[in-house]
């Protein structure tokens, strides 16, 4: 089996993240290198991005740099009809010869955000974080709530008792017993 490869390097910055206008991330700089490997009946495309994106901060929502770094690759084949099947198999028309791997770069950098995006310690937004604080309640005045918050159970004929279960849960019981 013979193989020829090929090695390619980009710098995404923020026009080219303007120019894709996909969800996740407006603005940039991630570096991209490219092998792309003949095999005898398919190309084999070889992704690795390192760089970082800015994304808004999950606390205070002010923009943040967020490190990006991730290693994916693409089989491509040529058939009829331009069609994705599975996770990393693309088939391109003969007649074509050529991809257009732009959208799966940058979906490549989308999945390689975390889920949680926040600034270090101290470092959001002050007028943002005072104004969360006022609105945070500590655990003591959540617990103080529940006890003085008035249940009316009492109109429906039901009587607490912090021993009992509530019935609804024992028909649910009965079914676990069961299997």
């Amino acid at each position: 089996m013979h193989t020829d490869s090929c090695k390619y390097e980009f710098v995404l910055d923020n026009l080219f993240f303007a120019k894709i206008d996909g969800p996740e991330v407006q603005k940039g700089k991630v570096n991209v290198t490219l092998i792309v490997k003949q095999m005898s009946h398919a190309f084999e495309l070889s992704f690795h991005t390192e760089g970082f994106v800015w994304v808004p901060c999950d606390r205070c929502l002010d923009d943040m740099e967020q490190p990006v770094s991730s290693s994916d690759k693409l089989l491509v084949k040529f058939g009829h009809e331009y069609a994705e099947e599975g996770d990393n198999l693309i088939i391109i028309p003969e007649e074509e010869g050529e991809i257009n791997v732009a959208w799966f770069i940058y979906e490549f950098i989308a999945l390689a955000i975390p889920m949680k995006h926040v600034h270090p310690f101290g470092k959001c937004n002050k007028a943002m974080t005072g104004k969360l604080n006022k609105h945070i309640r500590s655990a003591s005045d959540e617990e103080e709530e529940i006890f003085t918050e008035d249940n009316d159970d009492s109109a429906s004929g039901e009587m607490k008792n912090d021993d009992s279960t509530d019935p609804r849960w024992d028909d649910l019981k009965k079914i676990l017993d069961n299997n």
